[in-house]
């Protein structure tokens, strides 16, 4: 018997966001999944189908994009050789010419409207100027979804890493105390990308919806993790200092004094995380379950 569900395609199936976004559809069983990824020999995941495409090659997406009913799209802000903003342009395009009918698009406060132009950060903003793209487009549905803080930062990029004083901990450009970070796993994005395509009457009309499960502070997580046996300090620079200590420094400085004086979702966050929780079949995960089972003590030892 032929599978007559209807395709969502896939951008980035093999990342954290496009991951958790296939493992959510193929979870919920409504759709047939199709995974696109610019290596689809390498994906090992579980989607239905995988085709090959790239953000650059706007056939590649058509085709990849052929015949589904929806698609999740996502730029890709480490891809140095084309902005996000053009990556999403593409998306659009390849997602008009192909007759798609439900458009997700993964985006991010405008920092440089919300702010006044006080702060620069384009891996926001850029993200966030193709929403008017795709508000033009001519989908038949369309829905804006916005990560939060992933938890699982602490994993990578932010992982608690050695200080001036021999401790580990975070080296930070904001008040410590500071609860201004929408966060949340990871997976809980997935849940509300699949809701959203599950529900285009509720939400599909331009609907913002955000994952976050908490507004919380680096004083806040490290109090969670403290009460679960880590070791963890924190230091606070003056913005200026932290904006010379890696490459891309002086972006990341940006968006924390961004989160500081706005909120990572800025004034309608919890608007946006109301209405996803609307669409979501998932409860949202908090910081102390998510680290019980991913950060146990002793790992940075």
């Amino acid at each position: 018997m032929s599978d007559t569900r209807p395709v969502i395609a896939v951008i980035g199936a093999t990342g954290a966001q496009g991951g958790a976004v296939v493992r959510a559809l193929v979870d919920r069983g409504a759709f047939r999944v199709r995974a696109i990824t610019r290596n689809p020999a390498a994906y090992s995941g579980p989607a239905d189908e995988v085709m090959g495409a790239d953000l650059a090659d706007t056939a590649s997406m058509a085709a990849a994009f052929a015949g589904a009913h929806g698609v999740f799209a996502m730029s890709n802000f480490t891809d140095a050789d084309l902005d996000e903003f053009t990556q999403g342009r593409h998306v659009v395009e390849a997602g008009a010419a192909a007759g798609v009918r439900h458009l997700v698009w993964a985006t991010q406060p405008n920092v440089e409207a919300l702010s006044g132009g006080a702060f620069h950060v384009p891996h926001f903003t850029d993200k966030a100027r193709v929403d008017d793209l795709v508000r033009a487009a001519g989908f038949d549905s369309f829905t804006f979804v916005i990560p939060p803080f992933y938890f699982e930062n602490f994993l990578n990029v932010l992982a608690p890493s050695p200080l001036p004083t021999g401790e580990l901990g975070w080296v930070i450009p904001i008040p410590a105390d500071a609860r201004v970070i929408h966060a949340a796993s990871i997976e809980d994005l997935g849940a509300v990308v699949a809701g959203a395509f599950d529900k285009p009457d509720v939400v599909g009309h331009g609907t913002y919806l955000s994952s976050a499960a908490a507004l919380m502070s680096f004083d806040d997580f490290a109090a969670t993790l403290r009460s679960q046996g880590h070791d963890l300090a924190i230091a606070v620079v003056a913005p200026a200092v932290y904006a010379t200590f890696y490459p891309g420094a002086d972006e990341m400085e940006q968006m924390m004094s961004y989160w500081a004086a706005h909120t990572y979702l800025g004034p309608d966050g919890d608007a946006q995380i109301a209405a996803a929780r609307e669409v979501s079949a998932n409860a949202s995960t908090d910081f102390a379950t998510w680290s019980a089972v991913h950060m146990p003590a002793g790992q940075n030892a």
